[in-house]
């Protein structure tokens, strides 16, 4: 009986320390529903589309729908792998206290299309893996998928791991909702493609 007790206070100790360690329950709902209300603006925004409304671009340098698509869907490759590169590390609370920005500023500053910045390299639609918006589309969704069930059920010190970018330092989970939030930022954008009076009728 005593060895009894004494497993199951052990093992409510440990599961008060993974609740501990991990995000909330509000965290968790926040970022399932940011990945999923963005997943969808983004597949609705392109929704039957033709493969001329797709190319179309409003000036020589201006991105199309389909590199708009291009960019979401390598972003989507390359911030999961710098978020899971960090989670990797040990974590580092003393660098917690270093993150500047709130949950809700990072998602805010993303979706802000009033400032605008010029994207890196690798990042560029002609540089991506991607032949046409289809494939961009179905990367974008595995990627999408799999990072929604991740959220479900992680139990990661996300707040402890904490990466640094150009712009400032960010813990994990702010980095899944930079995640979703930029899928957004660009689903603006193709709103903005397909609002110029020279977006093809079909």
């Amino acid at each position: 009986m005593k060895k009894l007790f004494l497993l199951i206070a052990t093992a409510s100790a440990f599961g008060f320390m993974l609740s501990d360690a991990t995000i909330t329950k509000k965290e968790r709902k926040f970022a399932l529903k940011l990945l999923a209300d963005t997943e969808n603006g983004v597949l609705n925004s392109v929704k039957g589309l033709s493969d001329a409304q797709l190319k179309f671009k409003s000036a020589p340098d201006r991105w199309s729908v389909e590199e708009c698509l291009k960019h979401i869907a390598i972003s989507e490759q390359a911030l999961w792998q710098l978020t899971s590169g960090t989670l990797q590390q040990a974590p580092n609370p003393e660098a917690r206290a270093e993150v500047k920005t709130t949950d809700d500023q990072v998602v805010n500053m993303l979706e802000d299309r009033s400032h605008k910045v010029q994207t890196t390299d690798m990042l560029k639609p002609e540089n991506t893996p991607f032949k046409s918006a289809p494939e961009a589309i179905e990367s974008f969704q595995a990627n999408r998928v799999k990072l929604i069930s991740y959220v479900k059920t992680t139990r990661e010190d996300l707040r402890n791991h904490v990466a640094t970018l150009p712009i400032g330092k960010y813990d994990c989970y702010q980095l899944i909702l930079f995640i979703g939030a930029h899928s957004n930022r660009h689903m603006q954008q193709i709103e903005e493609v397909k609002a110029d009076p020279n977006f093809p009728k079909n």
